[in-house]
């Protein structure tokens, strides 16, 4: 009969509805992703990252460390570096204890003179402040040092002038035999003779001849700063 069921009471037909049915896949085994393209590309991109943050502070160590253009610099190239010994005795002018960690951070361009500065002490001191300010802007990255090898005072006077403000000097006691073993003059010279250049690391890296040229020890202040700049910044 037209429009009639002719199948058994119970048999399936097309038009029954089939029951759902969910397919279980398995998850992906993690060992197998650690080794996938996917994950290499990524370290790789990691990797490259690093390599270009790390790279300008490696090009300038690289430079005056391994290269050492001895031939492009006034001055004295220390190779190797001679770092600042952590436990390196220093106290302000009031007695107080003054970490070496607390001179990191900043490029310090140093003298090592007695308390009782005389003429030649008094040069090399505006000597330094002048080379300091030569540098313009980048002077920021540049702290003055003063290091006495002795238990005295320095002259009202001196300390006026060495303590204005924006060209303050920062003036520390060191026992000179501890001093020694870190800085050291040239053959037949003074501690006192020469400026000292040290990096933020701590790391004593240039001597200036005794009595230097100010224009020329310049400019290899400018090289160090110029090499340096891509990560060494104002301010500790």
């Amino acid at each position: 009969m037209s429009g009639s069921n002719s199948s058994a009471p119970g048999s399936a037909t097309a038009s029954s509805p089939e029951p759902l049915s969910f397919a279980v896949h398995s998850l992906p085994d993690p060992r197998a992703l650690a080794g996938s393209p996917q994950q290499r590309a990524g370290r790789w991109k990691m990797l490259m990252v690093l390599a270009i943050c790390a790279a300008p502070v490696i090009a300038s160590y690289f430079t005056f460390y391994v290269v050492k253009p001895s031939g492009s610099a006034y001055g004295e190239l220390i190779a190797p570096t001679v770092d600042m010994p952590a436990d390196l005795p220093m106290t302000d002018l009031q007695g107080h204890a003054v970490p070496a960690e607390s001179l990191r951070g900043q490029w310090l361009l140093a003298v090592v003179q007695p308390a009782d500065c005389g003429q030649a002490c008094e040069r090399q001191l505006y000597v330094q402040r002048q080379l300091r300010e030569m540098l313009g802007k980048e002077r920021a990255r540049v702290d003055k040092l003063w290091l006495i090898p002795d238990d005295g005072t320095p002259r009202e006077k001196v300390l006026e002038a060495v303590g204005q403000k924006g060209v303050e000097v920062n003036v520390l006691h060191v026992p000179e035999d501890r001093l020694a073993a870190w800085l050291r003059p040239a053959p037949g010279k003074a501690l006192s003779d020469h400026f000292y250049v040290v990096d933020p690391m701590g790391r004593w890296m240039l001597r200036a001849p005794a009595d230097p040229d100010p224009k020329k020890f310049k400019a290899d202040l400018d090289k160090l700063l110029k090499a340096s700049a891509g990560w060494d910044k104002p301010g500790r």
